[in-house]
């Protein structure tokens, strides 16, 4: 009994309690978190995806804006965290969306941040796979996957100190990997910097059609929608990790930090690197994979493994030492974030405390589970609607917070269930964005983040005097 908790002391972190005023950080300190978190494989291919699909000069313009939206997303969401203290989860309880009804906002969020586990996890097995050379087994997933799956455990229940404290170091080589792959890739190409940094769309025509992507406007607003999902669980991040701020300015500069990096940096960096190595990457499928010249090419625009692919051509044994320690702080931060949201949704739905440390291992266990059938697929076909439910839910609280509480001087009735204004929002804007004014309004977030910046105070303060004139 001792031993378990001293486990649960270790990892808890103030799951559901106020963060204590001597465990905050400074802006540096949470920057290396939020830069971290989005140096990874699957934003770089996120960033050679749009580049692709617009064009480098469409796809960062809205790397651009959703940077802006994104960062003033998460200095919201992580100010609010940072004057209670609480993570973003448990904060919904209080703004937003009452003690039960937070635990939508858990499910949904929890389940994005599992599907980025999976996501990395099969990237980095992947890179492995071509790595060694070694064909696509059972075997071979059992082994890689139990080692990956284990090693984010451990990571997150034990050495989440030490990979914070490391995070500075394997970030900044990282980076500077990222810059001298970029640098070799067009000096071997025999490009110039001007051609690698002004290429139009990529995709053949058809392709951009079946998009909707084949006008300057489509492929701005596909270029929004596939990257403010990423944008929006950054935000709820940001609220996981504004607790640990010393002030409101230390969160705003660690938000601004992270979505520079995660739409400006990776979308250039995974652009120019997949374009002006797309030759060589294609030619190596061709010549390791056996494949033709046209199914290579298929290949290496459409599939996130490419990305990992170019790590091992362009970065080599040191590339590839560095892609598996970027990946690994990013894992153990996911991991930090989905066993919160699950430690507050077992704790609203079945008033179960077991300690955070059985819910870091079920995230991994889920992510796992993701990897069978098609669930990934599913998930990927389901990141437009998850970037709307995450900024819709950072919006309400957002609302609620600044809106709502100094107008009425509270925020939510004690003990109070479930906020329906909070629900109906989520639900509505949802609706709205995704069904009914999506051929009107394509950007879909510009609706759902409208509905919670207006419907919402409308509802919550009309519901609340009801209920006060009702006593």
């Amino acid at each position: 009994m001792h031993n378990e908790t001293q486990l649960n002391s270790r990892t808890d972190d103030h799951a559901l309690e106020a963060v204590p005023d001597s465990e905050r950080q400074n802006w540096l300190q949470l920057s290396w978190s939020t830069a971290g978190i989005v140096t990874t494989l699957i934003q770089l291919f996120v960033g050679a995806l749009v580049t692709f699909v617009a064009g480098i000069k469409i796809g960062m313009l809205a790397g651009v804006f959703v940077a802006i939206v994104g960062a003033l997303l998460g200095w919201g969401a992580g100010h609010i965290a940072y004057k209670t203290g609480l993570a973003s989860t448990v904060l919904s309880r209080e703004h937003g969306f009452g003690y039960r009804g937070s635990a939508l906002m858990a499910l949904v969020f929890g389940f994005m941040i599992t599907g980025f586990i999976a996501l990395e996890n099969a990237l980095l097995y992947k890179g492995f796979l071509f790595y060694l050379n070694q064909p696509d087994t059972v075997s071979m997933r059992l082994l890689i996957y139990g080692i990956l799956t284990l090693a984010w455990i451990l990571l997150t229940a034990f050495g989440f100190k030490l990979v914070a404290r490391v995070s500075s170091i394997t970030l900044v080589a990282f980076l500077a990997v990222l810059v001298y792959m970029m640098v070799e890739v067009i000096t071997s190409s025999g490009q110039s910097w001007a051609s690698v940094t002004q290429f139009g769309a990529q995709m053949p025509e058809e392709m951009l059609r079946a998009m909707g992507a084949d006008t300057d406007l489509g492929k701005f607003s596909f270029c929004v929608n596939v990257m403010i999902g990423s944008a929006g669980a950054l935000a709820l991040i940001d609220a996981d990790l504004g607790r640990y701020a010393k002030s409101s300015r230390d969160i705003a500069i660690a938000a601004v930090i992270g979505n520079v990096f995660m739409d400006i940096v990776m979308v250039a960096i995974g652009g120019i690197v997949m374009y002006a190595g797309m030759d060589q990457i294609i030619q190596h499928h061709v010549n390791i994979g056996g494949l033709t010249e046209a199914a290579a090419r298929a290949l290496a625009l459409q599939s996130p493994d490419s990305v990992a692919v170019a790590f091992i051509i362009f970065g080599g044994a040191l590339g590839t030492l560095l892609m598996v320690f970027a990946q690994s702080k990013a894992q153990v931060l996911n991991t930090y974030s989905a066993s919160l949201s699950l430690t507050n949704l077992a704790d609203v739905l079945f008033n179960w405390r077991p300690g955070r440390f059985t819910f870091v291992i079920l995230t991994n266990v889920f992510a796992c589970l993701m990897l069978v059938g098609s669930i990934l697929d599913w998930f990927n076909s389901f990141i437009t609607v998850l970037g709307v439910l995450t900024t819709c839910f950072a919006g309400i609280i957002i609302a609620d917070y600044l809106f709502v509480k100094p107008r009425l001087g509270y925020s939510a009735p004690v003990g109070e269930d479930i906020n329906w204004a909070g629900v109906i929002t989520v639900v509505l804007g949802f609706v709205l964005a995704h069904y009914v004014l999506q051929s009107y309004v394509p950007i879909e977030f510009f609706t759902s983040l409208v509905t919670s910046f207006v419907l919402y105070p409308l509802l919550r303060i009309s519901m609340l005097r009801k209920m006060k004139t009702a006593v």
